[in-house]
C-alpha cells in the first residue's frame, strides 16, 4: 500500500490535540484541527489559516506561452496583466472539464498555474500532449513539489497579515498579486486570492520557510481569533458561496456551462479546446443547470443522493450539508432543465426516502451580505 504523502506542515498538526487527518487524493491532510463548525465560524468572522500544500504548481515561459495557455484554458489570458490572475478551465473536445485552475501572469511569457491535488499528473500530462512543434519555444515545470501554499482567509485577513510584512496589502486588489514579497521574513509570492467567499490571502513559497510562516502568522493573528483550519471547514466554506469542487460541481462529465461557471468561459475567444462542444451546447439548450436546493422535509442532502420529481430520476446531489452560516439543510444538485426554476419542488432520497426540497437562489452565502466580525 503506497504511503500517503504529507505537507511540509505535516509535524506541526500535532500540537492540536483535536487535529484529524484523512485521505484526501493521497495526501495525509487534518480535516480539523479544532472542529469543523468553530473553524467555519471563525473564518466567516475573523479568520483562519489553511495548509493547502497539496495543490499544484506548473511553470509555463517562452515564446508562445501565451498563445499555448490560450488554447489550452477558458478564459481569455491575454487580458491578464503582469501582477494578475484569472481563474478558468481546461476542458476535453467534448466540453467536459480536465480541472479548473488558477493562472498566475508573472511576466510576459512567464506564468504559473495552480491546479488541484488530484488532477496534478493529468493536468501535467494533457498540458505536455498539447506541446506540439507550434510552441517549441515553450517550457513547462512542475515545480509542486518544491511550493508549498497557505491561505489567510476571513474579514480579518488584511490586519492580520500587515502585522507580518511591509508589502502594500491594503492596494492589492482581489486576484492581484505580487510576486516578491516578505512575510515573517520570508519572500513569498503574495496572492489575493481564496476559495471561501470571504476576503483572503494565498502565499506560496519554499517548503523549507513552512514553521516560519506558520508560527508567524498564528502568532501575529492570535490577537484577532486566527486559528488553523482543515479541509472539512473549506468545503462547507466554498459551497455556501457556491464555489465548484472538482468531481463534484465539475468533472468530465459535466461542462462548465451546466455547472454554471459560463462567466469564466470566453466562448469569443477562437480555439481554445472543447468551444465547439460548448457553442453547440449553448444552441441547442443546456439539458441540465447546477441548482441551489433547501430542505422542506428533515433531512440533510449529501453527495450523489438522487433527485426525483414527478416519479422520476432528474439528477442528483452534487455536494450537500446543514449550512453552518444559516443553520439551513442545503445542497447543489446537477438537475434536468425542466425542473431548476427557483421554487420548484423536488425530491431528494435520503436513506430510502424521498424528502421535499425546493429550488432556491445561490450562492447561499455572499460576504456583502455579512457575518459580523468579533
Amino acid at each position: 500500500m503506497e504511503a500517503l504523502k504529507r505537507t511540509p506542515f505535516y509535524d506541526l498538526y500535532s500540537a492540536y490535540a483535536e487535529s484529524r487527518c484523512i485521505d484526501f487524493g493521497g495526501w495525509e491532510l487534518p480535516v480539523q484541527f479544532t472542529g469543523i463548525v468553530k473553524e467555519h465560524e471563525a473564518v466567516r468572522r475573523q479568520a483562519g489559516l489553511f495548509d493547502v500544500s497539496h495543490m499544484g504548481e506548473f511553470m509555463v515561459s517562452g515564446s508562445g506561452s501565451e498563445a499555448f495557455l490560450q488554447l489550452m484554458t477558458t478564459n481569455d489570458v491575454s487580458r491578464l496583466q503582469d501582477g494578475g490572475a484569472q481563474y478558468t478551465l481546461m476542458l476535453y473536445p467534448t466540453g467536459g472539464v480536465v480541472d479548473d485552475l488558477l493562472v498566475y501572469r508573472l511576466g510576459e511569457e512567464r506564468y504559473m498555474l495552480v491546479v488541484n491535488a488530484s488532477n496534478i499528473d493529468k493536468d501535467f500530462e494533457w498540458l505536455q500532449e498539447h506541446l506540439t512543434d507550434e510552441f517549441s519555444g515553450v517550457t513547462l515545470t512542475n515545480v509542486s513539489d518544491e511550493t508549498l501554499l497557505l491561505a489567510l482567509q476571513g474579514p480579518l485577513a488584511e490586519t492580520i497579515l500587515a502585522e507580518v510584512t511591509s508589502a502594500p496589502i491594503a492596494e492589492l486588489a482581489p486576484f492581484h498579486f505580487i510576486e516578491r514579497a516578505v512575510v515573517c521574513g520570508v519572500e513569498v509570492l503574495l496572492s489575493r486570492t481564496g476559495y471561501t467567499g470571504e476576503d483572503g490571502f494565498e502565499l506560496y513559497a519554499p517548503l523549507d520557510t513552512a514553521a516560519v510562516l506558520w508560527n508567524g502568522l498564528l502568532a501575529a493573528g492570535a490577537p484577532h481569533g486566527l486559528t488553523p483550519a482543515g479541509l472539512g471547514a473549506r468545503d462547507t466554506l466554498r459551497f455556501e458561496a457556491k464555489l465548484p469542487l472538482y468531481g463534484q460541481e465539475l468533472s468530465a462529465d459535466i461542462t462548465p456551462l451546466e455547472a454554471g461557471v459560463q462567466f469564466f468561459v470566453k466562448l469569443d475567444k477562437a480555439g481554445f479546446i472543447g468551444r465547439d462542444a460548448l457553442l453547440k451546447q449553448k444552441e441547442s439548450g443546456l439539458p441540465r443547470r447546477l441548482v441551489g436546493l433547501e430542505m422542506i422535509d428533515r433531512g440533510i442532502p449529501r453527495s450523489h443522493y438522487p433527485v426525483y420529481a414527478d416519479g422520476v430520476k432528474i439528477g442528483e446531489v452534487t455536494t450537500g450539508t446543514q449550512s453552518p452560516t444559516l443553520k439551513r439543510n442545503l445542497g447543489l444538485a446537477l438537475l434536468d432543465a425542466a425542473y431548476t426554476e427557483t421554487g420548484t419542488e423536488v425530491y431528494v432520497e435520503i436513506r430510502g426516502k424521498q424528502l421535499k426540497a425546493a429550488v432556491v437562489k445561490t450562492p447561499f452565502y455572499k460576504k456583502s451580505q455579512g457575518v459580523k466580525p468579533q
